[in-house]
């Protein structure tokens, strides 16, 4: 295990103003083909640095669904700080437990009955994996699904939605129907005495405000509206998350509070009542969290797409790119071209499915072969696209490592 502080004070000299140098990624990969993915190590290890210190002393769970590296979850949690993960799909969770880690929290709902029943008829995957809970019927599909007598470890969520104006209006995303310390102590005792379940957990996620960026270039006045909201929204919830723990603390034994994502680490282990902080967005740095003014990472996933077109002055053609990224529909979605610096999308194309044009000065200096470096809008989604991640220290590819996808899973 190493020490997180430390290793960002000795990376500091070497790779500052280097996260973005196009030569040395193009020098590390230049026996590559593309198209192909890349993680520079040294922005990764930097940023997993800064999240520990932001963390000010809370464990920090890692964000499965944000990095679908299985060798790249190890590596973060061999740092210092971190410790757990927020896992994204029953299967995926049975999977990471049988490969070796053993404290892994499914974070949303199941109806994987056959999953269900590999978990309540094996030991260690019942040791290993706690999974989340809202609602009565989710105990009764578990119960009909079993295929053993082990004890489900259970997490209850609270909704962490501000509601105003007597719920007319509403900021966050619409998840658990659990949102009062009355709601929830009475979901809890139901838990409770319901043989071969056990509350050990609560989980609740402000998506409002670690998932929306309060500074957006070009939107000032957009940009103050989410502060002013997510302002009000901190206060609000820090109330109500106290209120819902001291209930539950009356029913269980609870193991673990989980609050926050890479937006809000600050504000929400500002909290007493939250034991961790969930976060995994800010190892790989997409573009969708450029758009923080608390913190600032470095831009350690990328993909390279080659030139296989110039057709006119100012125009160079890459193959494929369309790789969207879930949410809203829009202009923030697609990735985006990174290095060189200076191009853009035609308007009229955007990111196509096998084909891109791509606009700018710098078009004129690329040549066929040539790559050009993007960055995703969101973190983990990049890896269904890739079979591999390139891991890159300095000028070389030390390594190169399957995704989720590479090793034949696709667990969404």
């Amino acid at each position: 295990m190493w020490d997180a502080a430390a290793m960002a004070t000795d990376l500091a000299p070497a790779v500052s103003g280097a996260v973005s140098d196009r030569s040395r990624y193009d020098r590390a990969t230049a026996h590559l083909d593309a198209p192909f993915a890349i993680v520079d190590l040294a922005a990764f290890d930097a940023n997993a640095a800064d999240l520990v210190r932001r963390a000010g002393g809370k464990p920090v769970r890692v964000a499965s669904k944000s990095v679908r590296c299985r060798a790249l979850l190890e590596r973060v949690l061999a740092t210092e700080g971190f410790a757990g993960i927020m896992s994204f799909t029953l299967a995926e969770s049975i999977w990471l437990a049988r490969q070796g880690f053993t404290d892994v929290l499914l974070a949303y709902p199941s109806a994987d009955r056959a999953g269900f029943g590999e978990l309540t008829d094996d030991p260690k995957l019942a040791g290993a994996i706690t999974v989340l809970l809202d609602d009565p019927a989710q105990l009764d599909l578990i119960d009909s699904s079993r295929g053993g007598p082990e004890t489900v470890r259970v997490c209850l969520e609270l909704d962490t939605s501000l509601e105003l104006f007597g719920g007319r209006v509403r900021f966050g995303a619409r998840r658990s129907p659990l949102r009062t310390p009355e709601a929830l102590g009475a979901f809890a005792e139901l838990v409770q005495n319901r043989p071969g379940f056990e509350v050990v957990g609560l989980m609740a996620y402000e998506g409002h405000i670690a998932g929306v960026g309060d500074r957006v270039a070009g939107r000032p006045l957009r940009s103050q509206l989410v502060r002013m909201m997510q302002t009000r929204a901190r206060a609000e919830l820090a109330e109500r998350r106290a209120a819902v723990v001291q209930r539950l603390r009356q029913v269980a034994e609870l193991e673990f509070v989980n609050g926050g994502g890479t937006g809000s680490v600050e504000s929400t282990v500002a909290e007493s009542a939250v034991t961790e902080v969930a976060a995994g967005s800010g190892l790989y740095q997409p573009r969708l969290f450029d758009n923080y003014a608390s913190f600032r990472g470095r831009p350690a996933a990328l993909f390279a797409q080659p030139v296989v077109r110039r057709p006119g002055v100012g125009v160079v053609t890459v193959l494929g790119g369309g790789y969207p990224a879930s949410g809203p529909a829009g202009g923030d979605r697609s990735p985006v071209p990174y290095l060189p610096e200076g191009l853009r999308y035609d308007p009229q194309e955007g990111a196509g499915e096998v084909q891109t044009p791509l606009l700018g000065a710098a078009a004129d200096d690329l040549l066929i072969g040539d790559r050009v470096w993007f960055r995703h809008a969101k973190a983990g989604e990049l890896c269904e696209r890739f079979a591999e991640l390139h891991l890159v220290e300095g000028d070389r590819v030390v390594e190169t490592v399957p995704t989720y996808r590479g090793e034949g899973r696709t667990f969404l």
